[in-house]
């Protein structure tokens, strides 16, 4: 046993690695042909990787509060599936047939199964690549764990600001011949927001920007003559959807007059000087949004933020479509 964990560990950090690799000793006893992952612990030292994770469990929890279901670790609480089956039933408003409570490892594979057969019938629809399996979550493998939490988070439009471009080291451990080898590959768990978004459902703007440009100048015109009908109240005007609204000043103080109510200025930043406080101003007019009974905005805050402007007419199109009765 001893022999076959130091081999292990010499091939993890011989000159194919460059990295130091800690590994766990049960990573390195493998069948042949077998191939197992591990995040290089240097890569979870990254502050990305870290806020990425924490975001993941407080939407968990979050979400979950309900069930009275805390997630502290990632790996340790979703490998038997107890807790992603609760989750998808609480996402999805469905009932998965599956055992409450099952401590055999067969038995907690079953569950597993079941319940990623349901989030796989949900997203090969809209194309999005499956990176995990019924072995890779028992195993607790923490990449494809994430892989599977940001596919759902994006898929159901979590309220949440997911890190962009976040990326690991990988170490690829194989047995060959009965002999380990290693190689190190890096591994993306988040994209840009544009790619990650385009992966699901199109609506009528995708075919607005790519089939009907033309009518896009109308479109813009109706939502401008709605948003100053009321922002001129407040002595305001908006010639240029994409940038005054970026900010999230305009937003809030829209959803204040949609819905006759005045927003505490200790709410939000009247004069918003950095990326995060516009992000903080467009996520609060989204919760005030949600509290007047829309849906949830198909658009992250950071698309209004950086001037994306077909996320910014989604949002706007959502207030028209529910207050343009207002006089």
């Amino acid at each position: 046993m001893s022999d076959l964990q130091e081999e292990g560990r010499h091939a993890i950090n011989s000159p194919m690695s460059p990295a130091s690799t800690d590994v766990h000793p049960e990573d390195t006893l493998l069948e042949e042909n077998e191939e197992r992952t591990m995040i290089d612990p240097t890569s979870k030292d990254d502050p990305k990787f870290k806020e990425l994770v924490k975001v993941l469990i407080d939407w968990i929890n979050d979400v979950l509060v309900e069930e009275r279901i805390i997630v502290k670790q990632l790996e340790e609480d979703l490998y038997d599936g107890q807790v992603l089956q609760k989750l998808l039933e609480k996402l999805a408003g469905c009932k998965l047939n599956v055992a409450e409570v099952t401590q055999s490892e067969i038995g907690q594979k079953q569950k597993l199964q079941t319940v990623l057969e349901a989030v796989h019938g949900l997203l090969r629809p809209h194309g999005w690549a499956l990176q995990w399996t019924v072995d890779s979550i028992h195993r607790k493998n923490l990449v494809a764990i994430l892989h599977l939490l940001v596919s759902l988070a994006m898929h159901f439009r979590a309220p949440i600001r997911l890190p962009e471009h976040v990326s690991v080291q990988v170490v690829v451990a194989r047995k060959r011949e009965g002999l380990l080898h290693s190689s190190h590959v890096t591994e993306e768990l988040t994209t840009t927001t544009e790619m990650m978004m385009g992966r699901f459902e199109r609506d009528a703007f995708d075919t607005l920007f790519d089939h009907a440009p033309d009518k896009l100048s109308v479109v813009k015109k109706s939502l401008i003559t709605f948003v100053n009908k009321h922002l001129n109240k407040l002595n305001l005007e908006v010639t240029e959807l994409e940038t005054q609204f970026a900010d999230g000043v305009y937003l809030v103080l829209l959803m204040g007059l949609l819905e006759d109510y005045f927003v505490p200025l200790h709410n939000f930043y009247l004069t918003p000087d950095s990326f995060d406080q516009k992000v903080h101003n467009v996520a609060f007019a989204f919760e005030l949004m949600l509290d007047g009974g829309l849906k949830t905005p198909k658009a992250r805050p950071e698309d209004v933020v950086n001037l994306d402007l077909k996320s910014t007419l989604r949002v706007l199109y959502n207030l028209f479509t529910k207050y343009k009765h207002l006089e």
